[in-house]
């Protein structure tokens, strides 16, 4: 199985920026489509981000404009690029592999806060 590393996450100002990685092992990287998650405090884990194996990308509506999901596969890794950052992006960041088994590493905590 896949295993997912993230990364780049911390403390930022609403309206700043930050680029968070997701480092993959254990398997054929290219081949998968790949997504970011974040859960926030007493809510559910929500679907951010996703990027398939093609290159073509689909946002949640509360970040379409704002973020950019990226990979590069001779790394094996999968970037979120966030700008214009607001306070409710506050959440642990998560990357799998949508619709795989439910293996999830430890995240990176992001908090957007004056």
């Amino acid at each position: 199985q896949l295993q997912f590393v993230e990364s780049g996450g911390g403390l930022v100002q609403p309206g700043g920026s930050l680029k968070l990685s997701c480092a993959a092992s254990g398997s054929i990287f290219s081949i998968y489509a790949m997504g970011w998650y974040r859960q926030a405090p007493g809510k559910q884990r929500e679907l951010v981000a996703r990027i398939t194996s093609g290159g073509s990308t689909n946002y949640a509506d509360s970040v379409k404009g704002r973020f950019t999901i990226s990979r590069d596969n001779a790394k094996k890794t999968v970037y979120l690029q966030m700008n214009s950052l607001k306070p409710e992006d506050t959440a642990v960041y998560y990357c799998k592999v949508p619709g795989g088994g439910d293996y999830w590493g430890q995240g990176t905590q992001v908090t957007v806060s004056s």
